[in-house]
């Protein structure tokens, strides 16, 4: 089988851009849904979704979040996964030997130090007792004070070792509320009995991550399978090994000079062509990988929201314009006093072939419904 380039575009968004579904079936089908803050003009999750998922609105993967049977975690980035993919992931962190904290079944890195070892054990009882909790009501109990965030910034050290809970698996969050994540406890299942198992589940989370983003160029594989280590640091160790297993097991095909890899059972060659125009989301699963994207579209797409504004080319969410399987440029969408407002750029120039309009209208007009903006009259 003869695979070209263009084959591998058309098939990177086919296999992507499935044919829309319920939530909990996309879900499943990605198995992790990157998350975003930023609303232009809406979260990255749902303008991920609206286009996977059969009438959906803005929203509704928050709204539904407690019954869909997903997790908010840490993948190869911040999002929403199955819980049989969180399965794979945890326990992340095995409790310290001779540990003083209160309680012996609390989950720690060995790099925390003993004091906030002493004090997630303390809020852990204190969450199990209350059932679920609004991080104002922990620092309203305990107080803890401020540290020193990400950014360089001043945060709530309750919210900060929170986070850190969270992500060490002894908490999920059950619901947001005004954006804010509220938690429980987390019950743990047993880890590996050996390494065998371990191994077995470093390969399904990098069979997962390649089923989003395939098919991925050489480096891009390296760079999903590397970054799994923000997901399982426990098997970081077996990375290395897991992506020679992974080139082992995976479909692939050199074109100029450059490998690329997909699932096995997948055939990139007969994939049907789509014939309308999708905005994308910056973290749309087509457009996240960007060295894959330069590759498949000649052109550089950058983030420009954290780009201060006198230096931004193409604007502070712009949204890849695909228009068959071609990306010829970028959009920037926002709402004003209820409408709609859109502005579009183009690599080359816009095209002039009358289908592009009409499939540039229909898909401005699913926005506004995905939005819950009335349409405007033609």
């Amino acid at each position: 089988m003869t695979v070209t380039l263009h084959d591998l575009r058309r098939y990177a968004v086919a296999r992507s851009l499935f044919p829309p579904t319920t939530l909990p079936r996309a879900l499943e089908k990605f198995g992790f849904v990157q998350a975003d803050p930023i609303r232009a003009p809406a979260r990255a999750q749902d303008l991920t979704l609206r286009h996977r998922v059969k009438n959906y609105r803005a929203g509704d993967l928050e709204q539904r979040y407690a019954k869909l049977g997903i997790q908010e975690d840490f993948f190869i980035n911040y999002g929403f996964v199955t819980r049989e993919l969180q399965s794979l992931m945890h326990p992340r962190f095995v409790a310290r030997p001779n540990s003083r904290a209160p309680r012996k079944d609390v989950w720690h890195s060995h790099r925390w130090p003993m004091k906030e070892e002493r004090q997630s054990a303390l809020l852990l009882e204190f969450i199990r007792e209350r059932g679920t909790v609004h991080p104002r009501e922990v620092d309203e109990h305990f107080a803890h004070g401020r540290v020193k965030n990400y950014w360089g910034g001043s945060s709530n050290a309750t919210t900060h070792l929170l986070d850190k809970m969270h992500y060490a698996g002894m908490l999920r969050v059950v619901r947001r509320d005004e954006g804010i994540r509220v938690y429980a406890a987390r019950e743990h299942q047993p880890a590996p009995a050996d390494s065998a198992a371990g191994r077995a589940r470093v390969d399904a989370m990098v069979d997962v991550a390649v089923g989003v983003y395939a098919p991925v160029p050489a480096r891009s594989l390296w760079l999903v399978v590397s970054r799994l280590q923000y997901a399982a640091p426990q098997w970081k160790r077996e990375l290395k090994d897991a992506l020679h297993r992974a080139k082992q097991r995976l479909a692939h095909a050199s074109i100029g000079g450059v490998d690329w890899y997909w699932p096995a059972k997948e055939d990139p060659v007969r994939v049907a062509a789509d014939d309308g125009v999708r905005l994308l989301t910056p973290f749309d699963p087509i457009v996240w990988d960007r060295d894959r994207f330069e590759q498949l579209w000649k052109w550089k797409y950058r983030f420009e929201a954290y780009t201060p504004v006198a230096k931004r080319v193409r604007g502070y969410y712009a949204l890849p314009t695909l228009w068959r399987d071609q990306v010829i440029g970028w959009s920037n969408l926002s709402v004003v006093d209820g409408e709609l407002k859109s502005e579009f750029g183009y690599i080359a120039s816009q095209p002039r072939d009358r289908a592009y309009k009409r499939e540039l209208d229909a898909e401005l007009a699913r926005m506004r419904i995905f939005l819950g903006l009335e349409l405007a009259e033609d």
